[in-house]
């Protein structure tokens, strides 16, 4: 993979920004982390992350500058305005701005990457979502954030990335439990799966549950990708196929989207 051209995917659907998600391929990582690894709490040499990362940047978004974030499973949304250090990164898992020139980054290895955008309002968001964010509702507060800075719900295109399918997402009934308890009408993202030791398992829609709860938040144009993170080790890397091989570590790969300009 190592001298490849960084890979992404694009949705038609959010014309009017530059974005991009980016698979594992194009870097200049090696090993476990072939190749385009932009994870900063990874183990990978340093030297090799920025690298990558300046390389996913400038091939969906020529001359922004890169945010991300320090991200902790949270439904905590910041407005940003400026760069900032990568030392200087604030916990949270989506951000939003009205700013040109800036390219914000979400990172995954699983969890789901949210792009979303009202490029008439000149507005746009991006968030990371596992099933913590999910349930805490990253989605919504992230649409919240953008009609704080002027965008419409009516208007925001939300498209959500590569993440782990619900045929690779085999939970315990304790995981079904959290959700239930929530709302009884979120049994519906489950069905079926092996049973356990412990009991039942079941396997978890994390797509069709964030695609659910950004239409409840009145965005009307949702986009379900549909690619399946955990399967192929070519092309994405995955938290959950590293755990069940016993690999020591993994890579992240980087969704970004950027305002014109």
């Amino acid at each position: 993979m190592p001298g490849q051209a960084v890979d992404f995917l694009t949705v038609p659907a959010l014309h009017g920004v530059r974005h991009g998600f980016c698979t594992r391929i194009g870097g200049v990582s090696t090993g476990l982390f072939a190749s385009l690894n932009v994870g900063l709490g990874s183990s990978d040499e340093s030297t090799a992350v920025q690298e990558n990362r300046r390389r996913a940047v400038a091939a969906v978004a020529p001359g922004a500058d890169l945010v991300t974030l320090y991200q902790v499973h949270s439904a905590t949304v910041i407005p940003v305005i400026a760069a900032f250090a990568d030392d200087e990164r604030p916990q949270a898992d989506a951000m939003v701005t009205a700013t040109p020139g800036l390219a914000l980054g979400i990172l995954t290895a699983d969890c789901a990457p949210i792009l979303l955008a009202d490029a008439a309002a000149g507005v746009i968001g991006a968030a990371h979502s596992g099933w913590k964010g999910a349930l805490a509702d990253i989605g919504p507060a992230t649409v919240a954030a953008m009609v704080a800075l002027g965008a419409r719900e009516d208007r925001i295109v939300a498209a959500i990335g590569p993440t782990i399918a619900q045929r690779s997402y085999e939970v315990d009934n304790g995981f079904r439990d959290r959700f239930c308890a929530a709302d009884p009408a979120h049994d519906a993202f489950f069905r079926s799966g092996k049973p356990g030791p412990k009991g039942d398992h079941f396997q978890f829609d994390l797509e069709g549950f964030i695609a659910a709860r950004l239409a409840a938040a009145g965005v009307r144009t949702v986009i379900a990708m549909g690619v399946d993170t955990y399967p192929d080790a070519a092309r994405w890397f995955s938290y959950r196929r590293t755990t069940h091989a016993g690999e020591l570590d993994y890579g992240r790969q980087l969704s970004v989207i950027a305002l014109p300009g």
